[in-house]
């Protein structure tokens, strides 16, 4: 039977279940009015946490005037970001440039599966379905094209919350407590999943261009991009060429090629390789990395998903910060309130 204090404690954690639901449900509302302006901020802490140990080498290490330092580490920046805008303008026209060819394979491959289908007893209406696909093909890649544009076109205001980030940034400053373990723990992850999202574009995009696929680089700057999207970017990045394989090629052998050997460099290198390097990693379980992905999906779409985790590990160290939220805290890292 339960004593009266289990039930004082029952009613406590109650109560602050049920404010901690209200305001996930108002933090939710006012993040999702904001994105606008919170997506390009929220990037741009994480870009300067990425490049501030750069700025502190020089004013610590290299005695670099503190303004001269701020200056460089800008141009480092603005070369990078300019980079891949490059590179993803340049993946974008190409998508559109091809859009009307690959379209129309992929409306003569349709053709050959309704033969097979009537050869089969089955009779669907072919000019139905082919009208749709010739009508919403080449739309839905625009489309797609159109949304990596306008969130490749962020740069200009990120590049600007950037540089009043790097010009408050004390590096002299010796970080303590809950702020120490976030920027420790946040730009580890950073550094390394952009080390490691860098090497996993590359080596597909050399694959899939020793193959000789259209759109290489394409799909080796949707390699990189997609990797920081944990467990779904790699399975998406990996099925993303087939499309491309199977109007190309038209070869089973081929086409098996283009698809598991690119999966396997994602296999070798997200389950082998990133592991090792993270080691203890941001305490998530795959579960609250899963739920994270939806959750900020839901609220900032694809942006979200990029920021899902680290945003969830900085609200993770918060909690485990206040002795009534811990709970929760430890609930995100797969330790149920009952265990030790």
């Amino acid at each position: 039977m339960k004593t009266f204090t289990d039930l004082r404690k029952e009613q406590s954690w109650l109560v602050v279940s049920s404010l901690v639901v209200i305001a996930i449900f108002t933090i939710g509302v006012v993040l999702l009015y904001a994105r606008s302006v919170l997506i390009p901020f929220v990037l741009a802490v994480f870009i300067s946490l990425l490049i501030s140990p750069i700025l502190d080498y020089q004013i610590l290490r290299l005695k670099i005037p503190r303004i001269l330092a701020v200056v460089i580490t800008l141009i480092i920046v603005l070369l990078i970001l300019g980079v891949l805008f490059l590179f993803v303008s340049q993946a974008i026209q190409s998508v559109v440039s091809t859009a009307g060819r690959y379209s129309n394979s992929f409306v003569n491959l349709v053709k050959l599966g309704l033969e097979r289908l009537k050869d089969w007893g089955v009779s669907p209406n072919q000019e139905e379905i082919v009208t749709t696909l010739q009508q919403r093909i080449p739309g839905l890649i625009t489309n797609a094209s159109g949304t990596v544009f306008g969130f490749v076109s962020d740069i200009f205001l990120v590049s600007i919350f950037v540089i009043f980030l790097l010009i408050g940034r004390n590096s002299r400053v010796i970080r303590k407590g809950i702020y120490a373990d976030i920027y420790g723990q946040v730009c580890r992850y950073v550094t390394i999943k952009a080390i490691v999202s860098t090497v996993t574009g590359f080596l597909v995009w050399a694959v899939l261009a020793l193959f000789g696929l259209e759109l290489a680089s394409v799909f080796g700057i949707l390699a990189f991009l997609l990797n920081f999207i944990p467990s779904i970017g790699s399975i998406v990045a990996t099925l993303l060429p087939i499309p491309i394989a199977v109007a190309q090629f038209q070869n089973p052998w081929l086409i098996a090629l283009v698809v598991s050997i690119p999966g396997a460099i994602q296999i070798i290198i997200g389950n082998g390789i990133e592991p090792k390097l993270m080691g203890k990693g941001l305490h998530l379980h795959p579960v609250t990395i899963l739920l994270a992905l939806s959750f900020w999906g839901f609220l900032w779409g694809i942006p979200g998903m990029f920021l899902a985790v680290p945003m969830t590990a900085v609200v993770r160290i918060i909690l485990m910060q206040l002795d009534t939220l811990k709970p929760i805290g430890n609930l995100l890292a797969g330790s149920l309130p009952e265990s030790k």
